[in-house]
């Protein structure tokens, strides 16, 4: 394994460790409780609405709840079972959700740092939405098709939240839990938290129906012993994949191997594939390590090649790599500033991942091996998110400011459709926008205050 690492990991050493809206028909319609002076209405009154958040087609003001159908169409057209509207161009709604907790901040929006929400698609329409609380708990709501939330929140024990991810029967979410690190003896370096990731099945109204561990300590097998694979303290976080029964997670993880008399504490990432039942499914591309110190671990299911496609960011060669076995897709350099984004597949075979590397962002296409096609964007960015947006489309948003700027493009060749966009919430380099049957796309974002969350959503694009 390589050990000559941007964070060089063996026991606890640390080594390194458009404010002007460019299309038209862009719209915001914002939603939410914040009394009506909060960030909906200012964002209303920057974008040309007047003050009371009321547009000339008589949207709803900031402080209610609006339905879905009110954003401005041209077209006239709806799409989904939610009936949001289809535009020429991409209209973004913003909805502060009042969720009556403490939401986990922000934080530095380090590799390691815990994540605060998360957000996915569910096939009626709406979503469900999760966040990390500061008690030591992960909340599990249901939105409607106005993203707001419908009946009361459930919650489960987790210090982490990585993902959530939806079918018709409930969900998936994927979460981190204090383990046991044990008697072992470390070869160097300071005792750090051994932890456990967990899946969680929920049902329809947000209760749980399994969970299974998919790291591998149990009650014989400790953190510090030989072949342990769990959390620490390295960068952890983690995806959820889908492929019509079975939830597939890829994230990073820590691997404790014997040395002598001791053990030494390397990182890299797994991938475990759970069935409906909640057991551990071999095969179908799971592993027990894939790349070597890896971060923003990334995965996707393509029913076409019926397989789990997946890309890392790693230290080893300072690479975009696909794991088990290691492939280079993208040459990088370990200037420290490498970073791997989201995961689409191309319009016709093969996939777009988008990264960055001093600052700059590009859309790569690969297939099975190292890319066959590279477009360098206009941004400018170390931390860019890619989702699939609607049929052939795919759109990258990165950090501008407060905000977040994004560009639609195409799916074949990577070519800009339109300009570039203002979405109104905060980014957060770890989290990810989530696509919808209908088209549109949503992303969970901090709100006004502790205890709401901004659910950003990009209306279908016709």
């Amino acid at each position: 394994m390589e050990l000559r690492a941007r964070r060089r990991l063996i026991v606890g050493v640390v080594a390194g460790t458009v404010a002007a809206v460019a299309l038209a028909a862009v719209v915001y319609v914002t939603t939410g409780g914040d009394g009506g002076g909060g960030p909906g209405v200012q964002a209303a009154q920057q974008d040309g609405l007047p003050a009371d958040g009321m547009n000339a087609a008589g949207l709803a003001s900031a402080g209610q709840s609006a339905p879905a159908s009110a954003s401005v169409s041209a077209s006239g057209q709806t799409a989904g079972a939610c009936s949001r509207p289809v535009g020429a161009a991409p209209v973004v709604k913003v909805t502060d959700v009042a969720t009556g907790v403490r939401v986990t901040g922000y934080g530095r929006e380090g590799d390691t740092d815990p994540l605060p929400m998360a957000i996915a698609a569910a096939p009626g329409g709406g979503s469900w939405l999760a966040w990390l609380g500061t008690d030591g708990r992960v909340y599990l709501g249901r939105l409607g098709c106005d993203d707001k939330l419908v009946g009361s929140p459930t919650s489960f024990t987790g210090i982490d939240l990585q993902d959530v991810a939806a079918d018709a029967n409930g969900g998936v979410l994927l979460l981190t839990r204090k383990g046991d690190c044990g008697g072992g003896t470390l070869c160097g370096g300071s005792s750090s938290p051994c932890n456990t990731m967990h899946m969680i099945r929920f049902d329809n109204s947000g209760k749980q129906v399994w969970e299974r561990q998919v790291t591998n300590l149990t009650g014989d097998r400790t953190g510090y012993d030989d072949g342990a694979r769990f959390i620490w303290w390295y960068q952890h976080h983690g995806r959820l994949a889908y492929d019509g029964t079975n939830y597939a997670a890829y994230f990073g993880v820590a691997i404790t191997v014997k040395n002598g008399a001791c053990v030494d504490i390397h990182e890299g990432d797994r991938m475990q594939v759970v069935g409906p039942s909640g057991a551990l499914v071999p095969g179908r591309g799971s592993f027990e390590v894939g790349c070597s110190h890896s971060w923003t671990t990334r995965i996707a299911w393509d029913p076409r090649v019926s397989r789990f496609a997946m890309v890392c960011a790693t230290d080893n060669a300072c690479r975009i790599a696909q794991p088990n076995p290691y492939r280079t897709v993208a040459a990088g350099t370990c200037d420290g500033t490498l970073f791997g984004g989201d995961l689409v597949l191309a319009a016709s075979k093969g996939y777009w991942t988008a990264w960055s590397q001093g600052g700059k962002a590009r859309l790569e296409h690969f297939s099975t091996g190292a890319s066959d096609a590279t477009v360098t964007t206009s941004a400018k960015t170390g931390h860019p998110h890619l989702v699939a947006y609607g049929s052939g489309r795919m759109l990258l948003a990165w950090e501008s400011g407060s905000s977040m700027t994004a560009q639609v493009y195409d799916t074949g060749a990577a070519r800009t459709v339109g300009g570039t966009f203002t979405v109104d919430a905060k980014d957060h380099a770890y989290q990810a926008f989530k696509a919808y049957p209908d088209g549109s796309v949503a992303y969970a974002a901090a709100g006004a205050n502790a205890t709401t969350i901004r659910i950003a959503r990009v209306q279908p694009m016709a």
